[in-house]
């Protein structure tokens, strides 16, 4: 278990960096699986509706830097009109 600076709370670890590099290690040490699942659903939010391209250089640093923000704290990207639907 390690303590989840996106969720705030112990959770289960992932078992391998997700990203490269000293990013990855950060995300692997202090997000969870929990944490990185929210963030896969939300980038593919990004992708989709701002039409990014994984090819394109500066949608990749877009995606790099919404995720740092979205996972240690920051005002990411929103997906405009978007309303998470209820439990």
């Amino acid at each position: 278990m390690i303590f989840c600076q996106k969720l705030q709370k112990e959770a289960a670890p992932m078992s391998f960096a997700p990203v490269p590099g000293e990013l990855g290690e950060r995300i692997l040490n202090n997000i969870s699986a929990e944490a990185w699942k929210l963030w896969m659903n939300h980038q593919t939010m990004l992708i989709n509706e701002k039409h990014l391209s994984l090819a394109d250089p500066e949608s990749r640093a877009y995606l790099t830097g919404e995720m740092e923000k979205f996972l240690f704290g920051g005002d990411y990207d929103q997906v405009e009109g978007y309303v998470p639907p209820e439990k």
